[in-house]
């Protein structure tokens, strides 16, 4: 008899012990969830910024979100955040800029945060180039030039930007952060490999162009991809959960779509074109965009300003070390600063 009990005792055996597990699992899923919503760090990176609106319409008729921080009389400086962020990723810069005088000017790329989806779907990166001389044109006060400053996907935006349009008309300095012209997935420290493997360029398309769905809540596991993919060692979980709710919040569509646009860039041929002083930021810990790509836009540079590689620090710099990048940002629009007014004799 107790033979014939055994599978029947083994298999309830299974089953509590997997319901334990499942048990277990949710009161993970709970307590992260919760540690999440009291985190300070999230607390303060999720609350309004409070800027005022600007509304820009870009060449192609595509409707882009801008907002203005800071007293009106400071120096301007344009932020452009990157892929599957929107100009909250600035936040902490932000505060530090205006608290300093400046007038930071945040937007939101194409297809964005607040910004409409591009016009036509059009998500090339002449388009994000046409973006920031439109948010240029509509944020620069009459007679004087801005700094620009891109992150990421940002900085490419830049980038294009100056193989299109003259950069010292509406610019008189720039700062490209965490970025790659070109090259980005056989440098690519989490797929490179694996790109090469299934094929190259076509893989790179398939990778960074994947329409997959990204679960609309946090999860410890989740949680803890994108920290290693896109933060260095030293990021908080108020920093990491801050991106992943953005990266959430990206429509899957936009997401594939400039994918797909940067696994084909070059881009290269357009730093000769940005003849205005220009710094460069990595940081030493960045998977994705490695500071092998800053040090090759430095040194390339026709009007270098200086490049900066921060410690510890992963892709994303105007989180993981705000302080640092916006002391960096200060000096360059210290430095590039219009001399004033010569005295008559």
């Amino acid at each position: 008899m107790g033979a014939k009990r055994e599978p029947g005792l083994r298999a309830r055996a299974l089953t509590v012990s997997a319901a334990g597990g499942v048990a277990a699992g949710i009161a993970l899923q709970v307590r992260h969830v919760r540690s999440i919503a009291r985190d300070p760090e999230y607390l303060e990176l999720t609350a309004p910024l409070g800027g005022s609106p600007i509304r820009v319409l870009s060449a192609d008729g595509t409707r882009l979100h801008a907002e203005a921080f800071g007293p009106d009389i400071g120096a301007t400086v344009v932020l452009a955040h990157g892929w599957t962020e929107d100009l909250r990723l600035w936040g902490p810069v932000i505060r530090i800029l205006s608290g300093q005088g400046l007038r930071p000017v945040g937007y939101d790329l194409r297809g964005h945060g607040r910004s409409g989806p591009a016009a036509g779907h059009d998500y090339t990166l002449a388009r994000f180039g046409e973006d920031l001389e439109a948010v240029l044109a509509a944020v620069t006060p009459d007679g004087q030039r801005a700094t620009v400053v891109g992150h990421s996907l940002g900085a490419m935006s830049i980038a294009a930007w100056a193989q299109d349009h003259e950069p010292g008309v509406r610019a008189r300095a720039a700062a490209m952060v965490n970025t790659g012209l070109g090259d980005l997935i056989s440098s690519h420290l989490l797929i490179g490999e694996i790109a090469k493997r299934l094929g190259g360029p076509f893989a790179g398309r398939l990778l960074l162009g994947s329409r997959a769905p990204i679960p609309s809540f946090s999860s410890p596991l989740q949680h803890a991809v994108i920290r290693h993919a896109a933060f260095g060692p030293e990021a908080t979980t108020g920093q990491v959960a801050f991106y992943e709710q953005m990266l959430v919040a990206c429509p899957p569509d936009v997401r594939a779509a400039c994918g797909i646009a940067m696994s084909d860039m070059n881009l290269w041929p357009a730093v000769a074109r940005l003849t205005i002083p220009t710094l460069v930021v990595a940081g030493d810990s960045d998977r994705l965009t490695p500071s092998a790509h800053a040090r090759r836009i430095a040194d390339t540079l026709p009007e270098p300003a200086g490049m900066v590689e921060l410690e510890h620090t992963g892709h994303m710099s105007p989180l993981e070390r705000p302080q640092q990048l916006a002391a960096a940002l200060s000096r360059l629009v210290a430095d590039t600063a219009p001399l004033p007014p010569v005295a008559a004799l």
